[in-house]
């Protein structure tokens, strides 16, 4: 056997053991992702000492980011000059948007990609269909093309690609959609350190996490052809974020015009104890603390005008410049990876299918936030929740992030628009507003006339 001795030395002989059970289909699966293993790196995980992170000690010296705030009457540089250096960038065709599509819809009770599930409140869009109307909307205002970068998931992958091509690419243009597959880790026993199978044929494989997006990149080339389109810029946002305003020329410009490298938006969060990312800034750096690791008395304490002083969510919306995204290929290495203890499901040495009812294994993954403190310089722009955030994570009947939140915060924004564009909706009527034919207030200022009433539900397109 070519891996008998790499096995033997790394004390994971047992991943051959179903070996004469297997046809060659199957023997030449197991061997392809043996061979995709670093066992290096599974033994250092696994065996070194864990680090041990001082939260508490790390919380006391986090200090509020570095921040352009919303309420700020005159910030520098100001916003209108935001705008029309990320909008000069859009017409300059020199941003590129990825869009990180690698989870499944289970949380949801859907049982396909997260990114084809329906979110339209009339429509019945999906979440990919939404995006790409609004990634077709900012092309046609700015008449350049955006490359889209969508990263799948060995989960996602197949069935992304397929539903793209049999929906017409969702009106965009086949030639500039590029898909990218993250790569995995193997799942390792928590006890023994040994390697799980999922089948006699496989390994127990998750997703490395949106940390592997850097490596991912570079590895389908994606960067080499950002690079060759003059893509100086990459616009990044998660499938699940319906309300995601892609290619937001605002907050390309205040990365631009700050010289940052890493840009990160960011909402006031509702409540201290909120399951997102604290964004700070500890020693100079920004980074993010999640919401699990950032104690009580921390998350809880106020500035003197009673807000909250850690006060800055995360919403996983970043401006990054490609030329960071290439230096951290090399530095993606010192990436750390984060540790979970998951229950995974396993064959054990008689074949037999295993389901734990507790934790039994060590998963991990790599966080794309992680990239942050290491940035020469990272700013954060806040913006409104209500304009930007309302993530679809839970099945409804949750109380929170669930599709229903979402399409309730989708009208509730078209219905802003609407009325500050001078139409009038009467109560209890729905409007969804596809951003192919109004992005925003201005846009529907310039479609419709001055009150106009919509009284029955609409979708405009």
């Amino acid at each position: 056997m070519r891996f008998s001795e790499i096995l033997e030395e790394y004390g994971q002989t047992h991943l051959m053991q179903f070996w004469d059970e297997l046809d060659a289909a199957q023997r030449a699966t197991l061997e392809a992702q043996i061979a995709d293993i670093d066992f290096d790196l599974i033994r250092r995980l696994t065996t070194e000492q864990e680090a041990t992170v001082d939260w508490a000690e790390l919380a006391s010296r986090a200090e509020p980011p570095p921040a352009i705030r919303l309420d700020d009457p005159a910030p520098s540089p100001s916003r209108t000059a935001a705008v029309a250096a990320g909008e000069e960038a859009l017409r300059g065709g020199q941003v590129g948007m990825i869009l990180v599509a690698g989870g499944q819809g289970t949380r949801l009770g859907f049982d396909q990609p997260k990114g084809m599930f329906p979110i339209g409140p009339i429509s019945g869009r999906t979440l990919y269909q939404t995006h790409a109307d609004r990634l077709a909307a900012v092309m046609q205002r700015y008449g350049r093309t955006i490359p889209l970068f969508l990263m799948t998931s060995p989960a996602t992958d197949a069935a992304t690609r397929a539903y793209f091509a049999d929906h017409d690419f969702l009106g965009l243009d086949p030639q500039h959609v590029h898909f990218f597959c993250q790569g995995t880790m193997p799942a390792v026993d928590a006890a023994s350190g040994k390697l799980l199978l999922e089948e006699k044929h496989q390994l127990a494989l998750s997703p490395d996490g949106h940390g592997g997006l850097v490596a991912a990149l570079d590895r389908h080339g994606c960067l080499e052809t950002a690079r060759t389109q003059g893509i100086e810029y990459f616009y990044y946002a998660q499938v699940d974020n319906p309300l995601a305003r892609l290619c937001e020329p605002e907050l390309i410009g205040y990365h631009i015009l700050a010289a940052s490298e890493m840009t990160t938006q960011v909402v006031k969060k509702r409540f201290a104890t909120e399951k997102v990312g604290n964004v700070v800034s500890i020693d100079g750096k920004v980074q993010i603390i999640e919401y699990s690791d950032l104690p009580e008395e921390y998350a809880t304490a106020t500035a003197p005008d009673g807000s909250l002083r850690l006060w800055a969510g995360n919403i996983a919306i970043h401006v990054f410049n490609r030329s960071f995204l290439e230096a951290a290929v090399d530095a993606a290495g010192g990436l750390p990876f984060h540790r979970a203890h998951k229950k995974v499901a396993y064959l054990d040495a008689s074949g037999r299918k295993v389901d734990p009812e507790t934790p039994n294994a060590i998963k991990f993954e790599r966080f794309v936030f992680d990239l942050l403190p290491t940035a020469q310089r990272a700013i954060v722009v806040e913006a409104d929740a209500a304009e930007v955030f309302a993530p679809v994570k839970n099945a409804d009947g949750a109380e929170v992030d669930t599709p229903a939140h979402a399409q309730a915060a989708l009208l509730d924004q078209h219905r802003r628009w609407l009325e500050a564009g001078g139409a009038e909706c009467a109560p209890g009527v729905r409007v969804e507003v596809n951003p192919r034919w109004a992005m925003d207030a201005e846009d529907v200022r310039q479609r419709i006339e001055p009150g106009t009433r919509f009284a029955a539900d609409t979708y405009l397109r």
